[in-house]
């Protein structure tokens, strides 16, 4: 069985390299990491990760997460499970939203200001990565793997801004689903939580750490795939 990984804005296919290594796989096991690809809208993107990797648990960090929830709603037939690591369903109210889209703008236009390694410095300086240490963070790998238009096509088009709300969709998913948040990171803890309420199949999986609990737990976040892997296959 494929286990398809998504990463969170900004980050590498290669962020899920630690977990993947962390990961025990039966024989028959094929986990993979996919690039995020670039230039369409969130919903075509998230179609063209299914098209990519076919059938599979797919496990999303942040924007992952959202990209995988969105293809689970539209193509049930190809998530066997889902794992949402510090991930959220999108902006209910329309206020909200357009708000958050002002920022991610204002956002893209620093990044073209300062260019994508000052602005990542600045981003992972915020207090919802204060756990994450300054050396597991992959600044130089996120560099290397981002121009100013893919950074910004992320901030914008694949932003919360953009993105079609689907906290009153969870009630669709068929598939077990698995909410993973950092004890530390209260505001996601909350919106996991809130999540779970609404899905038929779910639980809320607490564990030490932050936001970025790829990188600063891989093991626990391993674990926690693995126990999922075990109960679809």
């Amino acid at each position: 069985m494929r286990i398809a990984f998504i990463p969170g804005f900004s980050q590498p296919a290669g962020s899920w390299d630690h977990v993947i290594a962390a990961l025990p796989r039966p024989a028959g096991t094929d986990a993979t990491a996919v690039e995020v690809p670039h230039g369409s809208d969130f919903v075509t993107t998230a179609a063209t990760i299914g098209e990519r990797m076919g059938t599979a648990i797919y496990v999303g960090y942040s924007m992952g997460g959202r990209l995988a929830l969105r293809l689970a709603i539209d193509r049930p037939d190809l998530v066997r499970a889902l794992v949402l690591v510090s991930a959220a369903p999108g902006i209910d109210d329309p206020s909200a939203r357009r708000e958050r889209s002002t920022l991610d703008r204002e956002h893209a236009e620093e990044i073209r200001a300062m260019g994508v390694p000052a602005f990542l410095d600045a981003w992972l300086a915020q207090p919802l990565f204060a756990t994450l240490p300054r050396d597991t963070a992959m600044l130089d790998a996120r560099v290397a793997s981002m121009d100013a238009n893919r950074l910004v096509h992320q901030m914008v088009e694949l932003g919360q801004g953009e993105m079609e709300p689907l906290g009153q969709r969870l009630h669709e998913l068929p598939m077990p689903t698995t909410v993973i948040v950092g004890r530390a990171d209260t505001r996601y803890r909350a919106i996991g939580s809130a999540m779970v309420d609404r899905i038929l199949d779910a639980r809320l999986l607490e564990v030490e750490g932050g936001h970025a609990l790829p990188l600063e737990q891989p093991g626990l976040v391993a674990a926690a795939i693995a126990a999922v892997h075990a109960a679809t296959a």
